[in-house]
């Protein structure tokens, strides 16, 4: 099971107008090299080869739902599935970010414990919760 971790920045972004998660479009991008809570933008981080089925900038996360319910905003996103035609990785931590804005504003990260590495004809499913949403605020 992968570990949730936010950005510092994520909060403050989203209330100074730098996110529309009913909107904007969500990105997965993967990496090899640890994310640190204090990162603020895309370009912060080393991502692994576009190659193989990853595509450069990462994987487009569809947003299902971005609603408030008894003072709990809470974003929802569907699951991604990445098939490798050739090797992908390795990589071991999943970033979410917004690249919509010009910035690419980061919003959470994911870590998988140890590097995963996809072979040809493998696939990820990158499952996120779709009770608990990507994540909540209240």
């Amino acid at each position: 099971m992968a570990t949730f971790n936010k950005f510092q920045c994520l909060l403050e972004d989203a209330f100074e107008g730098k996110h529309n998660f009913a909107g904007d479009t969500i990105k997965i991008l993967l990496t090899n090299t640890a994310p640190v809570a204090t990162n603020t933008i895309r370009s912060q981080l080393v991502e692994i080869t576009a190659q193989n089925g990853y595509p450069s900038g990462g994987l487009s996360l569809p947003v299902t739902s971005s609603a408030q319910a008894v003072g709990v905003y809470k974003v929802v996103v569907s699951d991604v599935t990445l098939t490798a035609t050739g090797t992908i990785g390795p990589f071991r931590y999943i970033v979410v970010y917004n690249s919509t804005s010009a910035t690419n504003p980061l919003i959470c990260w994911y870590d998988y414990g140890s590097s995963l590495t996809l072979n040809t004809g493998e696939s990820f499913l990158f499952d996120f919760d779709g009770t608990n949403g990507l994540f909540s605020v209240t």
